[in-house]
């Protein structure tokens, strides 16, 4: 499991090319490893474990991401959700056509995940099939999410995207005491907002509030909305040109009382870091990129990738805050894939950096700091 989560942080998916990694003599010092890991027996390893691997290693990756946020201090966090989907190609478990942006019919699994928004930490995260809605088991989800917690943190400000507009959520967030921010989806939301009373607060935009109340919902709440002026066109109405407005409509589900349409959409847009901290897991830490024909054994790779990006999260925090807003990509090139040779002496392994390496200075700066923090 370590092979495969120090393979993440240094840019190596796929079996075989991790079975190349183990052969280096820094893995294999560090992992103690006589020889390298054959990439047969790190699938079977991975498949022998099952559902039930998973659900430990799980149980252990909250024990870790706790001890991470028990340093921070803090009691107060946000928490950003989402939903992510990864083509896959082949007959892996688990795939199945869903929702799929970026290839329409293509087999995906359509992972979800949380994360600390003050610290980018990924505090949760479920590997689904392809097929699943967005928001299938939100509640579950969240729940599991808010158990594993540390007790110091008590309330939690939750925001998320339109596909968590979802009423038995907000029941669980406001019985728990818990704050939330989350995108309106109803299918009548245009007509909704055209019929709106508007209060202008400067030239472009105005703002309005309504009480709504769902099928399935136990109560109404207040939906606050936001229009912005786009421009202007011109309408040919039996001969007649008239100029009328074109606006961009928001609204926003909300239990925080004090702050109007326009609060909320600002509120709102900062969540949006949160996609690339997404991306960054699945395209720099390459989850869901290093796959077998089993399902659980991709939920346990999914899950190594997930602890990958933490620690790279986690090592620039507790070392220098100057690197720690970079993405891990920069944090790769400077500080992992180092120029330099494994030197072995009597007492200690180092590596031999060339005088000539850009980071060297930085590089050594940064592993002191490393080792005082840990």
């Amino acid at each position: 499991m370590l092979a495969v989560v120090l393979a993440s942080m240094a840019d190596v998916h796929r079996m075989s090319r991790i079975e190349n990694f183990t052969c280096d003599p820094l893995v294999q010092h560090l992992l103690s490893l006589k020889e390298d890991i054959d990439q047969d027996t790190l699938t079977g390893r991975l498949k022998a474990l099952g559902q039930r691997g998973a659900f430990s290693l799980q149980e252990e990756l909250f024990r870790v991401t706790g001890k991470m946020l028990k340093k921070s201090n803090l009691s107060y966090i946000t928490i950003d959700c989402d939903s992510t989907v990864a083509t896959v190609y082949g007959n892996q478990e688990g795939a199945a056509k869903g929702y799929n942006p970026h290839k329409l019919g293509a087999n995906s699994y359509h992972s979800q995940l949380c994360f600390c928004t003050e610290m980018k930490l990924i505090l949760n995260s479920w590997f689904r099939t392809g097929s699943a809605y967005t928001s299938n088991g939100i509640c579950e989800f969240m729940k599991q999410t808010l158990a594993s917690l540390p007790r110091r943190i008590r309330r939690i400000f939750f925001r998320a995207d339109s596909g968590y507009f979802n009423g038995e959520l907000f029941d669980l967030l406001e019985n728990e005491g818990h704050d939330y921010l989350v995108k309106v989806k109803l299918k009548n939301l245009n007509r909704l907002m055209l019929e709106q009373k508007w209060s202008s607060i400067n030239e472009k935009e105005s703002v309005c509030e309504f009480e709504y109340l769902a099928k399935d919902w136990k109560k109404s709440r207040t939906l606050r909305g936001i229009r912005i002026l786009t421009g202007y066109k011109q309408i040919n109405f039996f001969g007649e040109i008239t100029i009328e407005p074109e606006y961009e409509y928001f609204c926003y589900c909300s239990n925080l009382n004090d702050k109007d349409g326009e609060a909320l959409h600002e509120l709102y847009k900062k969540r949006a870091e949160s996609e690339n901290w997404i991306e960054q897991t699945k395209n720099q830490l390459h989850a869901s990129q290093t796959l077998t024909d089993d399902f659980s054994a991709n939920d346990i790779l999914w899950q190594l990738s997930v602890l990958g990006y933490n620690l790279s999260v986690t090592m620039r925090y507790e070392a220098d805050s100057k690197i720690w807003r970079q993405e891990h990509l920069t944090f790769f090139r400077w500080f992992i894939n180092v120029p330099g040779k494994v030197v072995k002496t009597a007492r200690k392994v180092t590596v031999k950096m060339s005088r000539h390496y850009w980071y060297a200075d930085q590089w050594r700066d940064f592993e002191q700091r490393l080792s005082i923090a840990c």
